[in-house]
């Protein structure tokens, strides 16, 4: 047993990321001395003697350690920074195992303090690299506390994303959003990872004397919320929107403390400026310069509702507003490092378009930008907006920040794949796994794979991607559509998947020892077949429908077949019509009371039934109604106020318009219900349902 204390530790299998708790020294802080004219003595070079000691007074708070490196080329200390307000409740869990991997004075928890405490005491230690865990705002806020400190060289910057849009991290190939991914894989990751610099644009505002006195606004302001942007800088449209959510935010925090009503307010803001046409005269009171070019007239010409100067490759969210390389005519492909920024025009069609995979108006690609208001315009920068007054902003390349970018690798992490040599092919068998049976048993592997369900066998090459894995398995599915068709005995039928793959699925990492990991769709091209399975994949779908969550419902049918396979072999063609009445006509059975499988479904709350009846379900079943109320399965989920369900009705094309015997619409049912946010959700739904109906009729 004291061998075993005396023994050295080797810090694991992250020891190079790890910051040696013998690097940190404790220093002894003074005794304070009686006489006050010597304790003040002693203050002044106590201040004078902090930088060489480490140890000094800062905001009224002691820092009592210093660190001194012992260089290695073998190391890549490691410093992260939380945000525990991102990401919900994921900032806070994350935290807690980074400091159990790693030594607890390397993990910084952003809301005590900020980022400038680490950043000085680690200031000295060599190739060093920083992970900031949050938002693309978190990353900014470290990028340009790094600034201040001018650190030399500039430590590098990895992203675990835990923010809503993430587009720097989408950029940066570490995903749209944190799923469950290890730990121990992300530190494999930011260490191995490749060092890319990311353009960052200076914006300096000055007043506009040309402006006309009547064209200012009692609510404007004089400056930026910030001078310098890393993602982008946009003014019109959606500035418009992010200020109107941002203010109401500010003057009634109590009621944006949930994302169901974020989303909410931010799509009935939009809908309403889109209908008033808050910034359809925007042209008419902007003039655009890039590198010497006048592009005013150009604006003008195409009705612009929006400019946005891009500086990476996504915005809103993961869209791509200046396409896709093989799009590009006049100008070259866009690049986060070539001291160039794109500038984008948008008008709403153009706005709509981008979710969907459309681009914006190419307008220049530039190095300087001098852009001059006449009226108040509302701004965004990084997503923080404001409401500038008539001014010209010049912007500029400040400098050029190092970044980590995720890279494609063989993982590092000790497992039997890597002492393995890559096959040539690979026979692989695909297994799905239902999302009631992820959450219930993704911490037990032996139960979660008993409870997958065979989906067929896939044959690709040793060295592919799981997103070229995705194509031959989606291409498995309509495969196994066409083969059913020829199956007659039931059988069979039961070792293959009878519901359609959903567009939502995703791959699950089965190789670590303790439980299932999901892959974020955005980094399949990232990582390699045989560094999750060489037998086995595993594909969580998270609309599937699984036996054991089916029919448990009383007085409901059981979706899924459970006759004897005896019965179907004697009767083939039995077999094959029994399935397919299972599947269709059970949908479409009405008890005496007018009720369908969808009324029960919404009544006793089964979100996944709901979604297998909608996706199988022709869109005016939907709207069928009881017959002793007059009540369609959206009025039952507004009454018990079932907000995903109502989502996923008024998604499918359910009637908001449709009234009972009471003549009640489901918005009036849920304000009887007393939710407020469902009522206005679906009040903005029933705007654009109805306008809809208006275009339909008007082009007939």
């Amino acid at each position: 047993m004291l061998q075993q204390i005396e023994e050295c530790c080797s810090l694991g299998a992250h020891a190079a990321v790890i910051i040696p708790p013998t690097w940190i020294i404790r220093v002894r802080r003074p005794q304070s001395s009686l006489k006050s004219s010597k304790k003040k003595k002693r203050t002044s070079l106590k201040c004078n003697k902090s930088s060489k000691k480490g140890a000094e007074v800062r905001n009224g708070r002691w820092k009592p350690f210093l660190v001194k490196p012992l260089p290695s080329q073998l190391m890549k200390p490691l410093l992260v920074f939380v945000n525990p307000k991102s990401g919900g409740n994921q900032g806070a869990k994350i935290i807690q195992s980074f400091m159990w991997y790693l030594n607890p004075r390397q993990v910084f928890d952003l809301t005590k303090g900020g980022p400038r405490e680490g950043l000085e005491l680690y200031a000295k230690v060599p190739n060093l690299r920083i992970l900031a865990c949050g938002g693309d705002g978190t990353v900014g806020w470290i990028l340009s506390v790094l600034d201040q400190l001018s650190l030399r060289p500039q430590p590098p910057v990895a992203i675990l994303p835990l923010g809503t849009g993430n587009d720097l991290a989408r950029t940066l190939n570490w995903g749209g959003g944190y799923t469950d991914e290890p730990i121990t894989k992300i530190l494999s990751h930011v260490e191995d990872g490749n060092i890319v610099q990311l353009d960052r644009w200076n914006l300096k505002v000055e007043s506009n004397p040309d402006a006309r006195p009547e064209e200012r606004d009692e609510h404007q302001t004089d400056k930026l919320p910030i001078d310098v942007f890393n993602n982008y800088f946009s003014l019109g449209f959606d500035a418009h929107v992010t200020l109107g959510f941002h203010e109401s935010r500010e003057a009634n925090p109590e009621k944006f403390n949930s994302r169901f009503r974020n989303k909410m307010f931010y799509a009935g803001t939009a809908f309403s400026d889109f209908l008033s046409g808050s910034s359809k005269d925007l042209a008419k009171h902007i003039r655009v310069v890039c590198d010497g070019t006048d592009l005013t007239a150009k604006v003008q010409e195409m009705k612009l509702q929006c400019l946005l100067f891009l500086n990476i490759p996504r915005y809103c969210a993961g869209t791509t507003p200046w396409g896709h390389p093989s799009e590009h005519q006049d100008f070259e492909p866009q690049r986060h490092d070539d001291g160039c920024i794109e500038v984008i025009g948008f008008t709403m069609t153009s706005l709509a378009t981008l979710q969907v995979g459309g681009h914006g108006e190419r307008l220049h690609q530039c190095k300087e930008v001098t852009l001059t208001t006449f009226k108040s315009i509302p701004m965004q920068v990084d997503g923080e907006p404001c409401k500038l007054a008539p001014s010209i902003i010049h912007i500029n390349l400040r400098n050029q920040a190092n970044m980590v970018q995720k890279a494609k690798r063989r993982i590092s992490m000790p497992h039997l794949n890597d002492q393995q040599p890559v096959p040539e092919k690979l026979q692989i068998r695909v297994n799905r796994i239902s999302m009631a049976a992820y959450e219930a048993l993704h911490y037990d592997k032996d139960q979660l794979k008993e409870a997958s369900t065979p989906l067929g066998v896939i044959t690709v090459p040793g060295d592919s991607d799981l997103e070229t894995c995705r194509l031959l398995i989606d291409r498995l599915q309509d495969d196994l559509d066409q083969v059913q068709q020829r199956i007659t005995g039931l059988s069979h039928m039961k070792c293959l998947s009878s519901q359609k793959l959903s567009m939502k699925w995703c791959f699950l990492d089965c190789t670590t020892a303790d439980r299932f990991y999901r892959i974020d769709r955005a980094q399949e091209h990232l990582n390699y077949v045989t560094e999750i399975s060489q037998e086995e994949l595993y594909i969580l779908d998270p609309e599937l429908v699984s036996k054991e969550t089916v029919g448990t419902s009383p007085g409901m049918p059981d979706l899924v077949d459970s006759e004897d396979p005896s019965s179907s072999t004697s009767h083939p063609e039995k077999g094959k019509n029994t399935f397919r009445f299972t599947e269709v006509s059970y949908i479409l059975l009405q008890d005496a009371a007018g009720c369908t499988l969808l009324h029960h479904a919404v009544q006793v709350g089964n979100k996944d039934i709901v979604k297998y009846l909608i996706d199988h379900a022709p869109t005016s079943h939907l709207d069928v109604t009881e017959k002793q109320t007059g009540e369609t399965a959206l009025h039952k989920a507004a009454t018990s106020c079932q907000r995903s369900i109502c989502h996923f009705l008024v998604e499918a094309g359910a009637s908001l318009m449709k009234t009972d015997l009471q003549g009640e619409t489901p918005k009036q049912r849920a304000e009887k219900a007393s939710d407020q946010e469902l009522a206005e959700y679906l009040e903005n739904r029933q705007h654009y349902q109805m306008i809809q109906r208006e275009d339909q009729e008007t082009a007939v």
